[in-house]
Formats: structure tokens, C-alpha cells, sequence
């Protein structure tokens, strides 16, 4: 069992206040906040070893390359990657996306098709449609039910041997619906397409065993880990980071130039271009340590503990409707809702004056709000941090901003 207020102690942020409250943080499906360890790393970095990495025989640099390095270990044992050289460092789960969609550019042709699902990020959308411009190849919908679902069924008829990849979140960032990626990566293997799987909103909930569900490709991003921004991973099987060409040109990624001719690097550094965020992938490192040490199964039994506390008491508010799967188990640590007959914008800012933090809008994911048919939501996810208590303070302030707005 967690020790929350020992956890808590572990977040400078959480000691603040906002607009005269203790600040109550609900906007952790955007970007989880970071404990000091992670802090700490990302100050003896820059204050200790602060050198660019894999080319320099200095000290500095070779104790900056070691530390990446094992950082990307860590991230591969974290992630039960086959190879450390599967893991490619991004900045980010959109970055991760577009370099998998720029490489098959040249593995598409009119005609193709590519699946995508109704509950996607925008940036789950938009490269595969820009992909579609490109190359002529057609994108394809699995749509959504009513629930907030995949329909299974509708998917396994879009499926056919033109089928050259399929792309789907683990878990929706706006509805907080754990999909059935296990059967999704399993049928699409069986009429050979290859699958990409979005881990962005996955990944700061459940261990994912990657050997395990056997997909191709998964992105995700350490801003959702307790870890910084602009840093995050794309792992690839070897063959398929093999056959797609680099997404950027420049150093490191290289093994000779001329001016006749250049040849390409082994994995990873074949997708690594330029300096990278070696300060951030370090960082990474840390967090997921941090986050293996308060343990997954311990984060998803008390989120889930708080997920069902707040789903029954924002349910006594009349009027207030609750979007996505109403089982729990089918969905993660995100309450999606709306008041009848008010703005979520407007809840989100009259409780924003009351030290809560939550998303509203549509959360780049416009076509989920477009078949409920709603200008969005407001949004409270909840990370292992969070208390009851904070729970209790976000029932209240939406009962007062409730009253203020009828």
C-alpha cells in the first residue's frame, strides 16, 4: 500500500498554493507533475557532468554518454523491449508518431490502407493523414459506440490483405478508455499489417510488457511519468527500424559522409540526429526508477480506489453526465463530464480561482467530441498523489460553480 502523504512529500509543487488555496493538481493526463529526485538528476547534470555525448574522449563526456546509455537500458528493461537499440529517444510520443509515419512514405502506395480509431489523439490523426496525401494510401475509422468503445466488430471487417498498418492509444487521453490492444495487434498480425501503438496515456498507469503484446511500434512520453518535457521513446521492433529510412539527416545518425554518398548508422543512432536531450533522457532514467520504486500494481489499486470515489461523488451533482466507460476496469484514472446547460470552460475557470487544476476543451481529440456532439469537456485525471481529500475539494467547487452558473 502507498504512503500518500510520504509520496506527497516527494513533490515540491504540491506545497504551493494557487489564487490563495493549496493547489489541487487534476491535470495529470496532460503532464504528471515531477518529484525532486527527477529534479535533483536534472541539477547534477548541468551543474556536474554537462557534456554532448558519444563523440567527445573527455571525462565529462564519456560520464554523460555512460548516463544516457543506462538510461536507455533502464527504459528498455522498464518496457521489456527485446534490444536496448529498440528504443529510440523522441521528444516525444508526437515526435515518435511522425518519425514512424515520414518512414513509411516510402513503403506505401495508392491504394494501401492504414486504420486509425475513433478515440484518437490529434496526433494519432493528423501524420497518418498527411501520410494518406503523400503516398495515396486510404485511412480507415474504427468507430466508437455510445460508451466510449471500440466496436470490435466493425474493426475486424475494415481489416484486409491492402491493410498496411494500424494505429490505436492503449488508453484514451480524453475518455480515459483502456482499448483492447492485445486482440487489435493480434488480428491486424493476421492479415500481416503492422501496428503502432500510442502509450502516451498508457504508460504512467500500467507496466507494459512490449515482448508481451508483440506490437510493432509504442510511443511514449516522460512529461506522463513523473519525468520532464521534451523527452520521450519510440520503440520499434529491430526489423521494422531496420527497413524504414532515418527521419532526419545530420550528425550522430551517420556512419560515413562524402559528398558522393552517405551511410547510415546502426540502431538507435540511426534515428538520433543531432545532440539530443541528454539531459532529459537521464531524467527519464530516474523517473521511471522512482516510479518502479512506489511500485505499478500499488499506482493502479489506489488510482482506481480514487477513480471510484470520484465517479460517485460527482455523480450526486444533478445534471452532470459522465463520458466514456462506466465499468471499472475498462477505463483509467480520467473523469470526462459536463454540466447540463453550461460551458465547460467556464467550470473549469470558476474552480481554477479555487486552487483546482483540469483540463477543458476537447483535449485534441475534436472527433470524440464531435460524435458526442458536445464543444468538449471538462477533464480531472488523477495520479497516485492525489488524495481523497482533493477529490472532495473538486465536488465542491463544481456544486459551487454550478450554482454560480445556473
Amino acid at each position: 500500500m502507498l504512503d500518500i502523504q510520504k509520496v506527497r512529500t516527494d513533490f515540491p509543487i504540491l506545497k504551493r498554493e494557487v489564487n490563495g488555496y493549496p493547489l489541487v493538481y487534476l491535470d495529470n493526463a496532460a503532464t504528471s507533475q515531477t518529484p525532486q529526485v527527477v529534479i535533483d538528476a536534472i541539477v547534477d547534470y548541468y551543474s556536474n557532468y554537462n557534456a554532448n555525448i558519444h563523440r567527445g574522449v573527455h571525462t565529462l563526456s564519456q560520464e554523460a554518454t555512460d548516463a544516457y546509455e543506462q538510461a536507455r537500458q533502464k527504459i528498455q528493461l522498464h518496457f521489456n523491449a527485446k534490444h536496448a537499440h529498440e528504443i529510440i529517444f523522441t521528444s516525444g510520443t508526437t515526435h515518435g508518431i511522425n518519425l514512424v509515419a515520414n518512414g513509411f512514405s516510402s513503403l506505401l502506395k495508392k491504394g494501401d490502407e492504414i486504420i486509425v480509431s475513433a478515440l484518437e489523439h490529434h496526433s494519432n490523426i493528423v501524420p497518418w493523414q498527411m501520410l494518406c496525401e503523400r503516398t495515396g494510401a486510404v485511412l480507415k475509422v474504427i468507430p466508437m459506440n455510445d460508451n466510449g468503445e471500440l466496436i470490435m466488430d466493425v474493426y475486424k471487417d475494415l481489416l484486409s490483405n491492402k491493410t498496411k498498418l494500424v494505429f490505436v492509444n492503449h488508453i484514451s487521453n480524453a475518455l480515459g478508455t483502456i482499448n483492447p490492444i492485445q486482440k487489435i495487434i493480434d488480428l491486424a498480425h493476421n492479415k500481416g499489417a503492422a501496428v503502432l501503438i500510442d502509450g502516451a496515456q498508457a504508460s504512467p498507469h500500467i507496466k507494459v510488457n512490449l515482448q508481451q503484446l508483440n506490437a510493432d511500434f509504442y510511443v511514449a512520453s516522460a512529461h506522463k511519468m513523473c519525468g520532464p518535457t521534451g523527452v520521450g521513446i519510440l520503440y520499434g521492433k529491430e526489423a521494422w527500424l531496420n527497413k524504414l529510412p532515418p527521419y532526419q539527416g545530420g550528425g550522430e545518425m551517420i556512419a560515413e559522409v562524402t559528398f558522393e554518398k552517405t551511410t547510415y548508422a546502426d540502431l538507435p543512432h540511426k534515428f538520433e540526429a543531432g545532440t539530443p536531450n541528454i539531459c532529459g533522457g537521464i531524467a527519464f532514467g530516474v523517473a521511471i526508477d522512482y516510479m518502479n520504486n512506489i511500485g505499478f500494481n500499488n499506482i493502479a489499486n489506489y488510482e482506481n480506489e480514487l477513480l471510484k470515489y470520484a465517479t460517485e461523488k460527482l455523480l450526486e451533482i444533478e445534471g452532470l453526465k459522465i463520458y466514456g466507460p462506466d465499468v471499472l476496469g475498462a477505463k483509467t484514472s480520467v473523469i470526462s463530464f459536463n454540466i447540463e446547460g453550461i460551458h465547460p470552460y467556464d467550470i473549469g475557470s470558476i474552480i481554477d480561482k479555487l486552487g483546482i487544476a483540469v483540463r477543458t476543451g476537447h483535449h485534441c481529440a475534436q472527433p470524440i467530441m464531435d460524435y458526442f456532439k458536445i464543444p468538449g469537456t471538462v477533464r480531472a485525471s488523477i495520479a497516485f498523489y492525489n488524495t481523497k481529500e482533493e477529490i472532495d475539494k473538486l465536488v465542491v467547487a463544481v456544486k459551487r460553480a454550478k450554482e454560480m452558473l445556473s
